[in-house]
């Protein structure tokens, strides 16, 4: 990190600092004992960052519990807008600026499209989520939406119903996605708020290069319900890029973790990097700070969600959702929830704490950072 964190912004920098603090004796914590066999065990305090792979479980639970307490007794589908790879080395550049278009593009494009009377004729609301990765942790932009599928009418008195195997067509969601993003994208540039991205002739490359090829929407009803897009997409609301269950081996040198490749039928394969391109990959996805990664729309934006919720369960006849006690996955002693009550080794006690442990010097960071971190913010290049 002293040899490559000047090429890192300072959020990059901070999360590789938390995480190598997280649960260690650096963050203080207390002990533990059981009053009956006398086990005793550490618990450390954990980070916090939105980053970490391992933290913000609570946050997390709520969050869905709030999510699942709006649902309407509506069908409700998954809408992903996913940004060309063209364009990746432009948006890790111009990070908080280009993803701010992408979510104002895409949400501007539904409530456009579902508002024409030949779709659905209707004001809509949504949440989207940012992703910035995909699988095999590359940079992969792209929003996940979960919409309900119907909305008010022009006058707010009438809940217009959508049909439960088809939202809108994706091929039109596309093509306006496209051209809204690409006039925000414009505007960004005329006005010089874009970096790296050379003279107007080689931006206009670019944009010629990304339109010729398809700006992917996907669009289908969720399989299982919307509780089950909302648990898929609770995993990353407060996490970033992969979860420790997927890491499966680390020699000192290379990192190994399990990915699927959608590609081939979704197979699950294994991946084996380097602990520095593993790093890299991993920073590409650190927000810049005060970033807001949910975000909401229409009828569910926050200042009058509540009101128009109760409004539309009115209307549909349906009745307030309460979270299942299944819903939201439980949280443990090795997380950031409250320590297990029983004692896992002779069963019968009961977990007491008995001393606070304060904070300790932090730990050298063990992250070999090489010259590759460079591409963390890719410099711009014309390959025209």
């Amino acid at each position: 990190m002293a040899r490559n964190g000047t090429r890192l912004r300072s959020e990059q920098r901070q999360s590789l600092r938390d995480l190598a603090a997280c649960r260690t004796a650096a963050l203080g914590g207390h002990e533990e004992a059981c009053d009956t066999c006398g086990q005793r065990r550490f618990a450390y305090n954990s980070c916090r960052n939105r980053h970490c792979p391992k933290c913000q479980a609570s946050a997390r639970a709520r969050w869905l519990a709030a999510r699942q307490a709006e649902l309407l007794d509506v069908p409700y589908f998954h809408v992903v807008f996913t940004l060309p790879a063209e364009l990746s080395p432009l948006a890790l550049a111009n990070e908080r600026i280009v993803y701010r278009i992408l979510f104002q593009a895409a949400s501007e494009t539904l409530l456009q499209i579902a508002a024409q009377p030949p779709h659905l004729g209707a004001k809509i609301g949504f949440l989207a989520i940012l992703h910035t990765w995909g699988q095999n942790l590359m940079h992969h932009p792209h929003l996940h939406c979960v919409v309900p599928a119907g909305g008010f009418s022009a006058d707010s008195q009438q809940w217009i119903e959508g049909r439960a195997n088809f939202f809108l067509p994706v091929r039109i969601l596309s093509r306006v996605f496209r051209g809204k993003f690409i006039a925000r994208l414009k505007q960004a540039f005329r006005s010089g708020r874009l970096r790296c991205c050379g003279d107007a002739d080689a931006f206009e490359r670019l944009l010629n290069r990304s339109v010729r090829t398809d700006w992917v929407v996907y669009a289908k009803p969720p399989f299982g319900g919307a509780q089950q897009v909302l648990k898929y997409l609770a995993r990353y609301t407060h996490r970033t890029a992969i979860s420790n269950s997927r890491l499966t081996s680390f020699d000192g040198g290379r990192v190994s973790f399990q990915w699927k490749d959608y590609a081939d039928h979704n197979r699950q394969k294994s991946m084996t990097l380097s602990a520095e391109e593993f790093v890299r990959r991993f920073l590409l996805h650190v927000l810049p700070r005060g970033f807001t990664r949910i975000r909401y729309y229409g009828f569910l934006a926050n200042r009058h969600r509540s009101k128009k919720v109760a409004a539309a369960r009115r209307l549909i006849g349906g009745t307030t959702n309460s979270p299942s006690a299944d819903s939201s996955e439980p949280t443990s002693a090795s997380d950031d929830g409250p320590p297990a009550v029983a004692c896992t080794v002779c069963g019968a006690g009961r977990i007491h704490r008995v001393a606070t442990l304060s904070p300790q010097a932090p730990p050298a960071l063990r992250w070999l950072l090489p010259r590759a971190l460079r591409h963390a913010r890719p410099r711009w290049s014309d390959t025209s």
